[in-house]
């Protein structure tokens, strides 16, 4: 999977990477994930396509919290909260997974 810089992201190889739905991922975000997604995704949407952002490994912590009490109405309350989202977002062109503690983003094409 081919790598990026967030400095790339306001160059040609962001808008070539979409043109030609390659996966890629974007590296060295040090603080500027909000940022990088937001502009990711406005791309991906300027080009007639749909996207789904998520964060890489939340539906294992929701699935995780089932084990009652407070933390299980979480854990429910968080897995109704994704599956409507999935649905919102039914059939993306591109998935943006976020992983925050890697810093960094991984722009997949799905179809």
């Amino acid at each position: 999977m081919k790598k990026i810089q967030y400095e790339d992201l306001s160059t040609e190889s962001l808008t070539s990477l979409l043109r030609n739905k390659e996966s890629f991922e974007v590296v060295g975000l040090s603080g500027r994930m909000g940022s990088a997604v937001t502009t990711v995704e406005n791309k991906i949407e300027s080009a007639g396509m749909k996207c789904r952002i998520y964060t890489f490994g939340r539906i294992a912590a929701a699935g995780g919290s089932f084990f009652g009490g407070i933390t299980g109405v979480v854990g429910l309350a968080s897995a109704v909260g994704i599956a409507a989202h999935n649905l919102a977002t039914f059939n993306p062109d591109y998935e943006i997974a976020k992983y925050p503690i890697d810093n960094r983003i991984v722009v997949k094409y799905k179809k």
